[in-house]
């Protein structure tokens, strides 16, 4: 079972983000408050639950969360900032809408651009051990599934509500075939990169 807090008295927010290694949409973050030795057997990272848990656990994180928020960064800004630095913006931006004020902030991953003052700590894997940080990475995902098939609407060849805009076979024929849509990530490679296999006939 995942823990619930990381410090004996702090009021902690979990950060996560969503989308980062997708050709195309917004990258997602978002920041959850819970309360004290909050205890939900059922919260994971949202890599480890199927789509309908997800949906599901969204609405008991939104009702039992002390705060939440959640914040994207478009393609066209992570162009311009690279992915990283806008996967961290989103983050700060949700942190930033939080209605209250964490003492310390949980980082999935190994590194944070903070643009707040709040302490951080930075937990790899922290997804898989903290109910805060779990908490965030089923919002971030489940938010930014939500937009993607939303923009399939728009751009029906790509795939997105299947794929949600990471890089499948099928998504890069679409792109091969119609070429790009105004949502894709210019500096990512949008091309399939080819594998030649060379016979050496004896």
């Amino acid at each position: 079972m995942l823990q619930s807090h990381y410090t004996p008295h702090a009021v902690e927010c979990g950060c996560d983000e969503a989308g980062r290694g997708c050709l195309a949409g917004p990258v997602y973050a978002a920041a959850v408050i819970l309360p004290r030795d909050y205890s939900n057997a059922e919260l994971n990272d949202s890599k480890q639950l199927t789509a309908r848990r997800r949906t599901a656990l969204r609405s008991v994180i939104e009702r039992d969360a002390v705060a939440w928020a959640v914040a994207s960064v478009s393609a066209e800004d992570i162009d311009r900032m690279n992915i990283l630095r806008a996967s961290m913006h989103a983050m700060n931006l949700a942190i930033q809408q939080l209605t209250t004020q964490p003492e310390l902030l949980l980082i999935d991953g190994n590194r944070f651009y903070n643009e707040t003052q709040i302490p951080y700590q930075c937990i790899v894997k922290g997804d898989a051990t903290y109910l805060s940080i779990a908490a965030a990475s089923i919002l971030a995902k489940t938010y930014r599934d939500e937009e993607m098939e939303r923009l399939d609407a728009e751009y029906p060849y790509y795939g997105w509500r299947n794929n949600k805009g990471y890089p499948t076979a099928a998504h890069y024929r679409a792109i091969e075939e119609h070429g790009i849509s105004p949502w894709h990530r210019k500096s990512y490679r949008l091309e399939r990169q080819l594998t030649l296999e060379l016979r050496v006939e004896n």
